[in-house]
């Protein structure tokens, strides 16, 4: 059975969503969680008429200390007492086999990378996230903001990691590959994409170079970049969907007409809704480190906390980082 260790202080909200979406996990998935934080304050928050099936499987770690989001990355090193470091050494020990928290994001990261180390041939971790597309399937982006200043052989990493991430956890078969450019035409780009393109020129699924509209559009399975640009990408789009539901929801309060259209469209802006919300995703995988570790939203309610859950899950049953592993051993000999 997959345990997760779940930092249960870390998130903006305090502990109420994380066990609350904990408890949700349980509900609908066999794995055996355990909730790292303040003991009375977790016990606090389970319902007295919790099924025993379900408490018996909740275990807690006491830890006190919190990262705080002002707080620099490199200082979760030093605090060996805090969730998130006791999050992840339970990984490290083999107590557990993945880390879920909405805390610091560079905390657990920084944790995650040197406590659990790189898997073999991986020069660097990288961040995923999954976009919204108009075909229904999501793409996988990445680095979204791990790495700010990397270079060619990194970026060839991070597509060979998408990939296997792709195929083995969104079940895609022979997904296609495309390296985030200002132009689709093999001579656009920067120094480091133009240098990022031969290395991966004739590696399985590259398709070369994309626009930022092809993120989207559904036209390419894996979008490979910086974490610097890929940073930027996540948050423009994340403050392109929140300002169309606002403007959407201003014009239809201004018309009666438009009122009338919208509760006929209800289900269709439910629907919309659901493909937009971070919530629905969880949180972003780091892949290339040993083990698991789901990066969530700081603001992340218990919807968000249940499928950053069902996520780390996934991930463990898929074994994708033995996939990985073999892949890059790939990469390095056609490099060689």
């Amino acid at each position: 059975m997959v345990t997760i260790a779940i930092d249960a202080m870390g998130g903006d909200f305090g502990p109420e969503p994380i066990v609350k979406g904990c408890l949700k996990a349980l509900k609908r998935k066999d794995f055996t969680p355990i909730l790292v934080g303040n003991k009375e304050e977790i016990l606090s928050l389970l319902p007295k008429k919790l099924p025993k099936s379900y408490r018996d499987k909740i275990s807690i770690v006491e830890a006190d200390d919190v990262i705080s989001m002002s707080d620099a990355a490199t200082d979760a090193v030093k605090r060996k007492e805090s969730t998130i470091y006791k999050a992840v050494e339970l990984v490290k020990n083999g107590e557990a086999h993945g880390v879920v928290s909405a805390g610091h994001s560079g905390a657990t990261m920084t944790l995650a990378t040197l406590r659990l180390g790189r898997l073999k041939g991986v020069s660097r971790p990288a961040l995923v996230t999954l976009m919204p597309t108009r075909t229904g399937r999501r793409s996988v982006v990445l680095d979204v903001g791990a790495n700010v200043d990397s270079k060619p052989e990194h970026l060839a990493e991070f597509a060979v990691m998408g990939g296997c991430y792709a195929e083995d956890v969104l079940n895609i078969e022979e997904p296609s590959i495309g390296l985030l450019a200002n132009g689709e035409e093999d001579s656009k780009g920067n120094e480091l994409t133009k240098a990022t393109f031969k290395l991966l020129q004739g590696y399985r699924g590259f398709k070369g170079n994309v626009e930022g509209s092809d993120i989207f559009n559904g036209s390419c399975d894996v979008i490979t970049c910086d974490g610097f640009v890929g940073n930027l990408v996540l948050k423009a789009s994340e403050g392109v969907a929140s300002t169309i539901s606002a403007l959407i929801k201003d014009y239809i309060r201004k018309s009666p007409i438009a009122i009338t259209g919208a509760l006929l469209m209800r289900k269709v802006f439910k629907l919309l809704k659901k493909e937009i919300d971070y919530a629905e995703i969880g949180g972003a995988p780091l892949i290339g480190i040993k083990g698991c570790a789901i990066v969530s939203h700081g603001k992340s309610n218990a919807r968000a906390i249940e499928n950053a859950i069902y996520q780390a899950i996934r991930y463990v049953d898929t074994g994708v980082n033995k996939h990985i592993e073999a892949r890059i051993a790939e990469l390095k000999q056609k490099e060689a």
